[in-house]
């Protein structure tokens, strides 16, 4: 089963990639950042390493970029163009280096060619008696586009070499790019400088390219017919005196914590540089090292990309909202001038709460870095003071609700001694207009009821017209209203009721999540399900105030016990409950009765191996058995894993309790 599982997540993870490598590649409109895109690459081969069995000819170990497009004419590469393995820290770069001296079979002293890694678009230039021939795109790596004509319109590129030492065929590679200068001329009819590059190279007629501001930097030779060079860094300053443009930012550095030194150094100089860049490419200096280590079958062995941590930039705040969450958290939200981070325009960054916003002192008006990484809510890192206006006010946070008027607090949290930093609405049920709001919006999640039709901006519209202000209003919906309502129509209305109506089927774990209990998420609701198997059983325990039976089951403690407690307290709550009760058909929680486990008890301690505590506990629940959260005379078994706790075993020692291991686990399972 886990094999399967396995299997189904790689080709997941593959069928992914692959569209984003034909949106990235061919059609020039990438949907991530480049950060997401290497964390998803990262994932893959991560499983390929400890999964010898997971293959696929569209891993990013089999290939590389994607197939050339068929509105161009092919060109087969001599010399495969393959992508670089990436790094993104200390341990990367170790291991990086550990497997250059494997290969080599000996610990030699190396220094490094470091060039900033510009993110742009890769071509590779064809020199044949000093005159350019060929113009060809990446494509997959091994067949590329030709796209001659319109990269001579690219005043960096010679048309004609007359040096006496340049070679009489090379095939020179380099990166394509628009400065940032330049790209804010034309910002209005492209994503980013990427695509506005991309695009403008695959146009059909050069005239249309020539209209782009494009720029070329010139970085290796992929073949050449008589090198005498012994340095990467050599090959670059014969590229400089040949007439191309080479990175004035190159540098040889010598061992790792040089490179670590000058990444970070990089990282922060390179928001003011007029072009955008991912990271820094070190390559071995020698080329004859180069030579010997050769290629894997997607990277060379001789380099690796090193990554910026995340995307960054500097923005201005416009202003300052307060937004109010499902359960009454009040959160600030900066309104920032639009700015373009990682190939996503982004206009709005969390400022996380009241203490957040005290502690780096935000003001309106603010000159701000904002940094986005991966699928990370972009958010403020820092502001320049040097820059701040000096009549700017310090932002005063609201004592009260901006939704509802209510006053808000800040708990005070029994475990840490301390008041939480979120504030929150008292007024924390559907006598909120924003946290009502929000809690339909959690109700009709995929996690929840999701049903089809029914979104959340159509959540927001229905409130706004009184249609739905209570989860049970949506299960009463005055269907000839919705009919007359501008963007729909009978098909769409008869749609929505049938969603609806199907929608009332649903299993008590999923009903329980729906509710939207602050600190109830889907494990938890799906403990509580398998604990009290109905919702009538539910029901009860909320009558008889008898909730704090669930700190006996593994996974609830005194927070989600609480947060039940306080949930229920509130009667509109409880009817909603009893209402949503009589009118849905909510699924007993079916567990095998006279499994082999039965009347079993058991605890958990260590890490296990190859299994998540989760799966475990489901398969002793799936057999009968029950999971504990702590020692007592209840306990039939502590299952023992890596690492595990020594007051447990003390205790299950002294109580008579059995202690067994994971595979005296498997044997009971059969």
């Amino acid at each position: 089963m886990k094999k399967e599982v396995i299997k189904k997540n790689y080709i997941s993870k593959i069928r992914e990639i692959t569209k984003h490598n034909k949106l990235y590649y061919d059609k020039s409109t990438p949907i991530i950042s480049d950060s997401q895109y290497d964390i998803l690459k990262k994932e893959i081969i991560d499983l390929e390493l400890k999964y010898p069995y997971l293959k696929s000819k569209n891993s990013p170990n089999q290939n590389v970029g994607f197939e050339p497009s068929k509105s161009f004419e092919k060109y087969k590469h001599k010399i495969p163009m393959l992508s670089l393995s990436n790094a993104f820290n200390r341990d990367d770069l170790v291991n990086f280096e550990k497997k250059i001296f494997n290969y080599l079979n000996k610990d030699i002293k190396l220094n490094y060619s470091v060039e900033p890694k510009i993110d742009g678009i890769s071509a590779s230039l064809t020199y044949l008696n000093k005159k350019l021939i060929y113009g060809v795109s990446r494509g997959d790596g091994k067949t590329g586009e030709i796209i001659t004509e319109n990269l001579k319109t690219i005043k960096d590129i010679p048309l004609e070499i007359n040096k006496i030492d340049f070679p009489d065929e090379i095939e020179i590679r380099g990166e394509v790019f628009i400065k940032k200068r330049d790209f804010d001329k034309i910002k209005n009819n492209f994503a980013n400088p990427r695509n506005a590059a991309s695009g403008s190279l695959r146009q059909k007629d050069p005239n249309e390219t020539r209209k782009i501001p494009l720029n070329f930097i010139a970085y290796t030779f992929g073949f050449i017919n008589n090198n005498l060079h012994t340095n990467q860094s050599d090959f670059l300053d014969s590229l400089r005196r040949w007439g191309f443009k080479i990175n004035k930012d190159n540098k040889i550095l010598s061992n790792i914590d040089e490179l670590i030194d000058f990444h970070k150094i990089f990282e922060t100089k390179r928001f003011d540089l007029d072009y955008d860049l991912d990271g820094l490419v070190y390559k071995i200096n020698d080329l004859n090292l180069q030579k010997r280590l050769g290629f894997t079958s997607n990277a060379p062995r001789w380099a690796i990309a090193h990554k910026f941590s995340a995307d960054k930039a500097f923005t201005k705040i416009l202003n300052i909202d307060i937004q109010v969450g499902r359960t009454g958290a009040l959160t600030p939200v900066a309104k920032v001038e639009p700015v373009n981070i990682g190939g996503v325009v982004v206009s709005n960054a969390t400022l996380h709460n009241e203490d957040e916003i005290a502690r780096k002192d935000i003001r309106v008006g603010d000159i701000v870095k904002i940094e986005r990484a991966g699928d990370v809510i972009p958010h403020v890192i820092e502001v320049d003071k040097i820059k701040r206006d000096k009549n700017s006010k310090l932002f005063i946070f609201p004592k009260i609700c901006p939704s509802c008027g209510s006053r808000t607090i800040k708990e005070f949290n029994k475990l840490t001694k301390k008041y939480d930093a979120v504030r929150r609405c008292v007024n924390d049920s559907y006598g909120c207009e924003r946290i009502a709001i929000e809690k339909l919006k959690h109700f009709i999640s995929k996690e929840g009821f999701n049903i089809d039709g029914l979104g959340k901006k159509v959540v927001e519209n229905f409130w706004s017209l009184n249609l739905i202000k209570k989860p049970q209003d949506i299960f009463n919906l005055d269907y000839s209203k919705i009919e007359k309502l501008e963007g729909w129509g009978k098909l769409s209305t008869r749609n929505l009721k049938e969603s609806i109506e199907n929608s009332k089927k649903i299993t008590l774990q999923k009903f329980i999540y729906s509710l939207g209990i602050r600190h109830i998420g889907i494990e938890n609701a799906k403990i509580i399900s398998h604990s009290v198997k109905n919702i009538s059983r539910l029901i009860q325990l909320i009558r008889k105030k008898e909730l704090n039976k669930f700190l006996n089951i593994d996974g609830i403690g005194d927070t989600q016990v609480n947060s039940l407690e306080k949930f229920f307290s509130n009667k509109m709550n409880l009817n909603i409950l009893i209402e949503m009760k009589n009118i849905l058909k909510i699924e007993s929680q079916n567990l095998i009765k006279n499994g082999i486990l039965k009347n079993k008890t058991f605890l958990f301690t260590g890490k296990l191996d190859g299994m998540s505590r989760a799966e475990a506990k489901s398969l002793i629940e799936k057999n009968s058995g029950t999971t504990l959260s702590t020692v007592s005379k209840n306990l039939n078994y502590l299952v023992i894993g890596e690492k595990p706790t020594k007051s447990k075993i003390n205790n299950a020692k002294n109580l008579g309790i059995k202690i067994i291991s994971q595979q005296d686990l498997k044997k009971l399972l059969n």
